[in-house]
């Protein structure tokens, strides 16, 4: 019997060579503008106590509930991979004793892990980018935030996005809203999908974000977080809508932008595309003032987003500068050492290259197209002895005898 073959776990994927370029891509434009916005980055382990996550994203929640990979170690501990980051940035803040350290804007980039239905651009094993600044106390640190998340996405050059915002109120105007949506929902619950019905009483706010339509037909007059505010979350969701105006921003207030998770107050936002199905939020986040003090620190405000980095790769245009600058052809055995040391030298000027090894003129050529480079350089004899190379441009055929210290500014 033949060995079986082996498949990777279903909805986690390996990253092969062109889509890896792909998310680097995405890594560079997020480091280069959370860059100039003074943000640093951090790197956090995969593996957090569970009790991390049920103090922070909370018991009832569906990450913790039924999507996080948990489990006891051979040592008795209680532990997980990371469902999300802001709770372990969180953790790291604390542990790293920054509390008085002044504002700290962070960022990250790394595998977070959920058991959720596999779909188009969610996976088990998802990278993600994420944001996080503490000590951020007012609207004018919201509107930045929403900023530079416009800026990271404009610097990608994805088209059609939507910016909505919202505000999730605190916890002075939250308990009064929640009981006028809990007898609203009540009323309705015949007509609610399964979940919707369970989450009536542990989380009834989800209930607005539901994607099944018979939930949002029963959903038209439901009553809203934003026309409940407090005073005080009133004016800050004014203050920031005005900073955003100021800052020339395009966005639009949608009273059923919720968040899944316990920990979010005032400022919520998502930026949304309809090419990627139902589920078209690229972008998403919000203000957590509480969740610092309830992980066992002072009280600090705060706020993030995070983006799904395999999603936000899927909306890239091509890019076509996708093979190594060059490849070098070696004509003969004699010539081998000589080819083999110009190819480092290209390489120390900048280029990425391919040695083809060697052989007929044929099979160098063959490897030299299926790689996709953009310029062959053919060394035989004579080139040895003249200290040139022959230089062909695959695109457009032409060829030019080029000196081998030259061949790097012929490329550009």
């Amino acid at each position: 019997m033949s060995a079986k073959k082996l498949q990777s776990i279903r909805g986690i994927h390996d990253g092969l060579p062109g889509e890896v370029a792909r998310w680097q891509r995405v890594e560079q434009a997020a480091r280069k503008v959370f860059g100039s916005y003074a943000f640093s980055e951090v790197r956090m382990p995969v593996l957090e106590p569970v009790e991390l996550f049920v103090r922070s994203v909370g018991e009832d929640t569906d990450i913790v509930s039924k999507e996080m990979y948990a489990f006891t170690d051979q040592g008795g501990d209680h532990i997980c991979l990371r469902p999300e980051g802001t709770a372990g940035a969180v953790r790291a803040w604390l542990q790293g004793g920054l509390t008085r350290a002044g504002a700290q804007r962070w960022y990250y980039i790394g595998p977070m892990f959920r058991r959720e239905r596999p779909q188009k651009g969610r996976l088990r094993q998802f990278q993600q980018i994420g944001v996080e600044m503490f000590s951020a106390p007012g609207p004018i640190e919201d509107a930045e935030i929403l900023a530079m998340a416009h800026a990271f996405l404009s610097e990608l050059g994805i088209p059609e996005l939507k910016m909505e915002i919202n505000s999730l109120g605190c916890n002075s105007c939250r308990p009064g809203y929640r009981d006028k949506l809990v007898t609203y929902l009540q009323a309705r619950a015949d007509r609610l999908c399964e979940t919707c019905v369970e989450r009536i009483t542990r989380n009834p706010m989800r209930v607005l974000d539901c994607k099944v339509a018979s939930c949002q037909a029963e959903l038209g007059d439901a009553p809203e977080m934003v026309a409940n505010l407090c005073d005080a979350c009133d004016r800050h969701f004014t203050d920031v809508q005005k900073g955003l105006d100021a800052l020339a921003i395009p966005y639009s207030v949608n009273p059923r932008i919720v968040r899944g998770l316990d920990y979010y107050n005032r400022t919520a936002f998502e930026i949304v595309t309809d090419k990627l199905g139902a589920q078209g939020t690229v972008l998403a986040g919000g203000r957590y003032d509480g969740l610092v003090e309830e992980l066992g620190g002072p009280a600090t405000p705060a706020i993030g987003f995070a983006a799904g980095l395999e999603r936000l790769a899927m909306l890239l245009d091509d890019d076509e500068a996708t093979g190594p600058d060059m490849a070098v052809v070696a004509l003969g055995e004699a010539v081998q050492g000589y080819a083999l040391a110009q190819a480092d030298l290209l390489r120390k000027a900048g280029l990425s290259v391919v040695h083809c090894g060697g052989g007929s003129a044929k099979r160098q050529f063959k490897m030299a197209d299926r790689e996709g480079v953009r310029f062959v350089a053919v060394i035989g004899d004579d080139e040895m002895q003249a200290g040139t190379v022959m230089l062909k441009n695959m695109a457009t055929g032409e060829q030019q005898s080029v000196a081998t210290a030259a061949v790097a500014g012929c490329t550009g």
